[in-house]
Parts: structure tokens; sequence; C-alpha cells
């Protein structure tokens, strides 16, 4: 970015900075004891910007987050059904997903970039950096980057890390995937019943650092069942897979460690998402870090306007800000930098960015109505996503 791109960017957010203090907004409503709703308006050097914010106490009793998702990974959903099925007050959507491109003939899964945890159970871990979708994200940001929930009830970002391992006679190899549509070179992944019936085909596309690479086709997939193989394949295989089962896909390396298993033999697997403190995390969903500490990000897109959504958290993990902003119509949006400065300035010390465009969306449930959506989302109608977080209470 050159210094005058990088000045204008900077004039931009001090003027959306001073106008939050007189922008008109509605009076926070109280959905419930420790969670308000309330939309605003902005007045920017870009245009109006039309914006919606959850805030969530969890220090209220019975208050908590946990992740809004479909019946499997790889499906979609909207905000407000996700929310209604799993009886949310409110929710937004989340991470970035496999979309809006065909592989060589292979279709997009719909699943997310990063890991999913919800109601303390692994779901899914986060694709190679360069198999995401999204804005560049910060240096030192990764897929594996997560805004959670611990067991001790404070948010907290984290980067999460997959240790796993498939025990056999004949010796111990390593599990690098877990549920995810895009596998690391080399590397052996784990699918379960939570996957869904969607082919794995796309998890051999690509590669480590690009997304558009060719599939490999030095792949090998073994199913166990009972923690004894039950048949093998060259290829990757689709379809449900039953609770008692899992499916081991490999490619290249991965692939001829697996070839050694066959029928019969007996294997133990074990996965398990941590970031390697306490408490573990009860719910965690995928985002790029764009607020540390108070302070933005370097390297943030401070330039390119469009709908955004972001989740922010206070220094000690109890208060939580869900944000999402309209553009694309009579509301300008704004960049990633804009997002990360009103997230600070409603009170946030830590903060992601979440999927944003037609994807951004709130649902609120006012009253003990149904759950509806708030903002006005810029396809025309609400898009189904792969997760979102919901707001829980009692």
């Amino acid at each position: 970015m050159t210094r005058l791109a990088r000045s204008g960017a900077a004039f931009l957010l001090a003027v959306l900075l001073t106008v939050l203090v007189t922008a008109p907004a509605t009076a926070d409503e109280l959905l419930a004891p420790g969670v308000t709703y309330q939309s605003f308006s902005l007045t920017t050097a870009h245009g109006p910007v039309t914006g919606y914010l959850l805030k969530i106490d969890l220090r209220e009793p019975g208050v908590r987050l946990d992740l809004l998702h479909p019946g499997s990974v790889s499906e979609r959903q909207t905000v407000s059904a996700m929310a209604t099925a799993q009886h949310a007050i409110a929710g937004v959507n989340g991470d970035f997903f496999n979309i809006s491109e065909t592989h060589a003939g292979v279709p997009p899964t719909g699943s997310s970039v990063g890991p999913e945890i919800a109601g303390g159970a692994d779901l899914k871990y986060a694709v190679p950096d360069g198999q995401r979708f999204g804005p560049a994200m910060a240096a030192g940001d990764s897929t594996r980057d997560v805004f959670g929930m611990g067991a001790d009830h404070r948010v907290r970002l984290a980067t999460l890390a997959l240790t796993g391992t498939a025990r056999t006679a004949e010796g111990t190899f390593g599990i690098e995937g877990l549920n995810q549509y895009a596998l690391p070179v080399n590397g052996i992944g784990l699918y379960n019943h939570d996957w869904g019936t969607t082919s794995r085909a796309r998890a051999v596309c690509g590669t480590d650092t690009n997304r558009s690479a060719p599939c490999t086709t030095d792949t090998e997939e073994v199913v166990v069942r009972h923690g004894v193989v039950v048949s093998e394949s060259a290829g990757p295989g689709s379809g449900d897979i039953p609770q008692d089962t899992t499916a081991l896909l490999g490619r290249e390396a991965g692939a001829d460690a697996l070839r050694a298993l066959v029928p019969g033999d007996h294997v133990v697997v074990t996965t398990k998402l941590t970031d390697g403190t306490a408490p573990p995390f009860e719910f965690a969903i995928g985002g790029f870090r764009i607020l540390s500490g108070g302070r933005q990000l370097s390297g943030l897109d401070a330039v390119t306007l469009a709908p955004r959504t972001g989740a922010g958290v206070s220094a000690d993990g109890r208060s939580v800000y869900l944000l999402t902003l309209d553009g694309r119509g009579g509301s300008t949006g704004a960049s990633v930098a804009e997002l990360a400065d009103l997230l600070r300035s409603f009170g946030a010390q830590d903060a992601v960015n979440l999927d944003g465009g037609g994807s951004s969306t709130v649902a609120v449930s006012e009253g003990g109505s149904p759950v509806t959506v708030k903002n006005t989302p810029s396809d025309g109608t609400e898009r189904p996503v792969a997760n979102g977080i919901g707001v829980f209470v009692r």
C-alpha cells in the first residue's frame, strides 16, 4: 500500500470513530438477563453504515455461547434456522467456508475453513493456510485460530493443534486432519459420522500453499469399524459413515502408511483438539485475529468495503460483542480494519473477523418470538452458511 493510501485509510478510521460517539442508535434491548441487542447508524467519510450489536455478559447465570451448526460438518443452513433448531435466543454467522469453486470436477463441500468445537465435542480441524477462503490475514494468523468459550465460562482467542494417532501392530502413525475439506500434503485425515454424506474427494485436492493445484491420485482410504479394518480402497469415499465407524483418508506419504493395513488389522485411533492450556474449550469457531490486547493487528485490509461480521471479548473474557455491519445497499459496509476499531470502541480487547459479504447475518428472538433476521443480507435473502455463534440462556 502506498503512503497516500495508508494516510487515506487512517483518515477514514479516524472519521469513523469520531462519528461513533454521536451516531444515532436504538436503546439496548434486553433479550434476556445478560443479553442485549441494538442497531445503530454511522455517518462515515465513505457513506452511511448500519450496524447491529449483541452484547453478552457471561457472568449472568445461565448465559453461554455455543456453536450453531447443521446436522453435519459438510452441510449448510441459515443462521435463523440453526438458532431455532438449537433453541438459541440470538446468533451471528461464523467462519468462512468452501462454497465458491468446483475443483477439477469435484464440487465444494460447504464445510468451514477452521476448527469447530460444539458442546465440548471436537467436530473438525482446520485446512492448511493455503486452502482457506477470505480476505488476507494479519501476519502470524492461521486457519487454526479460534474464538471460543472454555469450561471456565470465559471466552478467549487461541490457536488449536490436532493431536492424533493411529496405533497398529506394526507401529504408530500420525493423524493430521479431522473432518476437513482439505488435508495437508502427505497427511492422513479422520472422517466420522459428523462429516455427513458428502464425498471426501475434495480433501485430496490442492496443496498446503495452492488451493487451485490439481487433485492428487496418490491416495488410499481405510474404513475402520470397532477398531478393526473392514475395507480399503484406492480413492476417497462418500456416503454416510456410521457412528461406530471411521474412515482414514491419506494422500502421498499418508497413503503409503495406510496401504500397509489390510482388512482384519486392529487399529486404535485417537484425536484431540487443544491449545495446550486449561481449561478445555466447550465451544470454538474459526476466525482470524484482528484485535489483540486492545491493539489492532498490522496488515489488516483498510480499504475494501463490504458487509462484515466480527466477534470480540473483554480482557477478563466475560463480556462478548458480536457485531454485524450491512453493506452493498443503503449501508456502505466497512473494511476489516474498521471492523476491528469498532469492536474496540464497544469494549473488546481481543477480536476475530468472521465471514462477511452475503454470509453476514444477525438473528434475534425478541420477547419469546421466533428468531428473525435483523440485518439486510446483501444477497437479498439469508444465505445458508457452515456455522455460527449462538447465544443461549439456561
